[in-house]
């Protein structure tokens, strides 16, 4: 649930007052059009999951009555909500007080965290910061009718064939006995159970780790903290390698070299003057790349495989970190020696695509103009910084938009 802050923040961002403001239709008006829009794709949909083995026993009376949640479609069309800085995320995500709440789950369901690592090779830590991050530990309640959620997904949202499949799915692990569906509990994203899974996610992946005959992710904490170990090992959770670490960049470092296809030993990016905020090596737990989130005014990372697995979660730099940082804090770890560039703020959508557009025109092809920064975008961004004599970190800012402005 807390990795979509970001959209909570930005659907309550105020907004800028225009000195004449256009008549918005009447609201009533409009939710009744979506919720007839509503019924005639569920009409449409209810013969698609038949054919597709749902049985009318479980759909009918999901589908009967289905509720339109128009706050998840707004929330899944709102762009804004991925052009939240990194550290905005984390001072929601990674307080003092789930810290303490963490280490107090952590020492409760001990003997359950060391059975899980026992068989799937993943860390206590690991699994209770995507615990925290993702319902408080089970305590977040500020979930919705799942079905509904994703029924609603699947009507309005921008990938809404997507959204249809998890809803079949959804209803698939009714059928099977996991959860009545009336206590199949979503986020806003449609992310399920207490470590925010999708449905096709949790049919392959779930565990009944009690043995009750059930994959509960949702009132049994052990099936949910199982099904994480379980999702993460299947990717390749290297045992004893850590996520990340933070580490220094020396003066005069070549910023080309932070990219995620260039990976050394920290032995080798030690030679490169890289080294932990304590000024020694790194130990080699593996192949390693530079992360900079912020650019080089924040804070920088080396990370091993295993960010590439929490990826498999969530493929937002700012989802891994969070999990990783609130890991190492829940293990005693210290907190970040760097700080982030605070003063400084997000390029919006259309600062981006206007970026895009100056890079190419000024010769430095990102190769498609769509307001979002990929690596092909950052590779024109570094290129330009390097003509014009600026730090080549890649980084979107707002003194590099100006600077191509100029």
């Amino acid at each position: 649930m807390f990795r979509y802050a970001f959209l909570l923040l930005a659907l309550t961002a105020p907004v800028a007052a225009q000195e004449a403001p256009e008549p918005r239709p009447d609201r009533s008006v409009m939710d009744a059009a979506a919720q007839s829009a509503l019924d005639d794709w569920a009409s449409a949909y209810r013969g698609r999951a038949l054919v597709q083995g749902v049985p009318r026993a479980v759909l009918d009376p999901v589908l009967d009555g289905l509720t339109l949640r128009p706050e998840v479609v707004a929330a899944d069309r709102d762009r804004r909500a991925m052009q939240q800085p990194v550290w905005t995320y984390f001072d929601t995500a990674i307080t003092e007080e789930r810290i303490e709440a963490g280490r107090a789950a952590m020492a409760r369901e001990t003997r359950i965290l060391e059975a899980i690592e026992s068989r799937y090779g993943v860390e206590p830590q690991i699994i209770a910061a995507i615990w925290g991050i993702e319902s408080d530990y089970g305590r977040d309640s500020a979930l919705d009718d799942g079905l509904a959620v994703l029924a609603s997904l699947a009507e309005g949202a921008r990938r809404p064939a997507a959204f249809e499949a998890q809803l079949t799915a959804a209803l698939k692990i009714v059928e099977a006995g996991d959860v009545e569906a009336s206590d199949m509990s979503a986020a806003i994203d449609g992310t399920m159970g207490q470590t925010g899974l999708l449905p096709t996610t949790l049919i392959v992946h779930g565990v009944d780790f009690d043995g009750d005959g059930r994959r509960d992710v949702w009132d049994d904490s052990a099936d949910a903290l199982a099904t994480t170990a379980a999702f993460l090992s299947s990717y390749g959770w290297v045992p004893g390698q850590p996520w990340g670490v933070e580490v220094t960049l020396p003066d005069g470092f070549d910023y080309g070299l932070a990219r995620r296809a260039e990976t050394q030993l920290p032995s080798e990016w030690a030679e490169l003057g890289v080294t932990g905020t304590d000024d020694a090596p790194v130990d080699d737990f593996g192949p390693a790349s530079i992360l900079l989130p912020a650019g080089a005014e924040g804070a920088a990372f080396l990370i091993f495989p295993n960010f590439s697995v929490l990826e498999r979660y969530d493929a937002t730099d700012a989802w891994p970190l969070a999990v990783g940082l609130l890991s190492d804090g829940l293990t005693g770890g210290d907190a970040l020696a760097a700080d982030w560039p605070r003063d400084d703020r997000i390029l919006t959508e259309q600062e981006l695509t206007e970026m895009q557009r100056l890079l190419t025109q000024s010769g430095f092809d990102t190769f498609g103009i769509d307001g979002r920064v990929g690596p092909l975008t950052i590779a024109a961004i570094r290129a330009f910084q390097t003509d014009r004599g600026m730090v080549p970190d890649g980084y979107a800012s707002l003194r590099v938009l100006r600077a191509l402005r100029d």
